[in-house]
């Protein structure tokens, strides 16, 4: 149940709320059928339950499905996916126990609809299937939500289809095992409501005694009436988490969303002395705000915006995220990523974790996370090879298409350095990253004290990535990297069947999906246009499997 604290109309109607129930909304009459999948309690001891697991129908059904899809050419071995259908949206992500959990949006082959898939991790690389954890009923479909960690409880806020904003929460050693606070502690707002807010994707935390939501929404209040993102903060000192107050709009003097955006998929989260809001907007896909939270009244004051993929989710590119402190000031970030052709059987994958860091005032650092380096084998390496200007340099021992490469490249004055990865041996098929050094804005436009100095810019280009007629190129992935006077260009790439992951600098991540159509597109090159450039170092190692 929602107070409202900013009309006397509101109050009107939330009162009459309280004496009468809920207003009878059609949607929240209908009795949506129950989940085909498998559904158990679970013991809450981690012994027993391990025990429970070893012949249950829910993990001998997930272990099936996974196992029947090794052999696809495009499922990445490294990179986590469903083990049936369809993964969409991660969700909750979370530190109990001394594991990871990570929850997805999963729409199994035998029901089609959103329920929580969960797998569980060590070290955020090494994933386990789990059974679903949250199914639909009486919402229609579990859409996005987040976790928040108490010591005697894990809470799971989540928007539920055709209801509004609902909760479960857990105390179970593996989070086996979820209770549904009845009905939506949020009501889904009806059109024509008059209330002052809308509701959608939730994030809840704490602070002291209070708990804290917000949600995502739009208003009509852009230019020509267009709708603008807008998020909304509730709170409650409910321990039962049932009564919320609506507050407030969240952000104050938010100018960097363009018209048509949402703030979908919301995580709010101290990052060193300074808060980041991370979302998906349907319209361009995930992207961030850095500022300062005023916890007095509860604002929060954006000053720095930056994106995660440069245009539209689809096809092949990153989708929404979920994410979770770290204990040293950063944030841990995962996201899922669309598809580009069709896979038999799957569909959707999640990218590597992504931690976080404040490096400067308006600026984050961004570095794979988890342990990876235990998945290398087959180390090559390349040192102190010369770039000549307008000559493609393919490197005869370093290929695969499971691998990781670390690159250091002294740029010099090239006008353009561009790496080839999955390259056939007569280049029909290879996906291009390219380098352009100081060609993006002047930083000065921005702030006085860069004045002279702009942003380079990189790219990711799949337009030759595949020879294959139902693959959907993406149009080139272009994004911001600011490199200083003398600073060599560092590419720390992850390539996994059809996920190619590139880290520039710690400083920008990129991310698209490929399909080569030849099982030889295998290769790597290098190229400096122009004028000369040197490859300083470059190690490779294979990949194993994290299954």
């Amino acid at each position: 149940m929602v107070h409202n604290r900013t009309t006397i109309k509101c109050a009107i109607l939330l009162l009459f709320i309280v004496v009468f129930g809920l207003p009878s909304f059609s949607q929240q009459e209908k009795v949506y059928p129950t989940s085909k999948m498998p559904q158990r309690t679970y013991a809450k001891d981690y012994e027993t339950q391990i025990e429970q697991l070893a012949n249950d129908s829910m993990m001998i059904y997930l272990e099936s499905h996974r196992e029947s899809l090794t052999n696809d050419p495009y499922r990445p071995i490294y990179h986590f996916s469903s083990p049936d259908n369809i993964l969409h949206d991660p969700n909750g992500l979370c530190y109990w126990n001394g594991k990871w959990h990570l929850f997805y949006q999963f729409l199994p082959s035998l029901d089609g609809r959103q329920h929580w898939g969960h797998a569980v991790s060590d070290d955020l690389i090494h994933w386990n299937d789990l059974p679903i954890a949250i199914y639909p009923g009486p919402e229609n479909m579990i859409y996005s939500g987040a976790t928040y960690v108490e010591e005697e409880r894990v809470i799971a806020m989540y928007w539920g289809v055709d209801q509004g904003i609902m909760i479960a929460t857990s105390d179970d050693h593996l989070l086996l095992n979820w209770t549904k606070i009845p009905n939506p502690v949020i009501p889904r707002v009806q059109s024509g409501s008059g209330l002052p807010y809308t509701v959608f994707d939730p994030f809840i935390w704490k602070e002291g005694d209070t708990y804290y939501a917000i949600s995502g929404g739009r208003t009509d209040d852009g230019p020509g009436n267009k709708k603008m993102s807008a998020t909304y903060i509730f709170s409650s000192t409910d321990k039962s988490l049932t009564n919320w107050n609506y507050e407030h709009p969240f952000m104050v003097n938010e100018r960097f969303l363009l018209p048509g955006e949402d703030a979908s998929c919301p995580y709010f989260l101290p990052i060193g002395n300074r808060h980041i809001f991370l979302f998906f907007s349907h319209s361009t896909a995930s992207q961030y705000l850095l500022g300062d939270y005023d916890k007095e009244n509860n604002y929060f004051h954006p000053t720095f915006h930056g994106r995660f993929n440069a245009m539209s989710y689809a096809p092949g590119g990153v989708h929404a995220p979920t994410a979770h402190h770290d204990v040293k000031g950063g944030v841990i970030l995962i996201h899922n990523m669309l598809g580009a052709k069709r896979t038999p059987g799957w569909r959707g994958i999640t990218t590597l974790p992504r931690r976080l860091t404040l490096s400067h005032e308006d600026t984050i650092r961004i570095e794979p996370h988890g342990d990876y380096q235990s998945l290398r084998y087959d180390h090559e390496k390349v040192r102190n090879l010369n770039l000549p200007a307008n000559k493609e340099i393919v490197l005869d021992n370093v290929k695969g298409n499971t691998i990781e490469i670390i690159a250091e490249i002294d740029v010099k004055n090239s006008p353009m350095v561009e790496l080839n990865v999955l390259r056939s041996p007569d280049k029909e098929e290879y996906t291009s990253i390219k380098f352009y050094r100081d060609r993006g804005i002047d930083l000065a436009r921005t702030n006085p004290k860069l004045k002279g100095q702009k942003w380079s810019l990189v790219s990711i280009e799949t337009g030759y990535s595949s020879i294959l007629p139902d693959v959907l190129s993406r149009t080139p992935e272009t994004l911001p990297v600011y490199l200083k006077e003398g600073e060599k260009l560092k590419l720390h790439l992850f390539i996994d069947k059809s996920v190619v992951e590139i880290f520039v600098n710690e400083k920008q991540v990129l991310a698209t999906r490929v399909y080569p159509g030849l099982k030889e597109s295998l290769g790597v090159s290098l190229r400096a246009q122009g004028s000369e450039a040197a490859l300083l170092s470059l190690d490779a190692w294979q990949m194993k499997s994290i299954y």
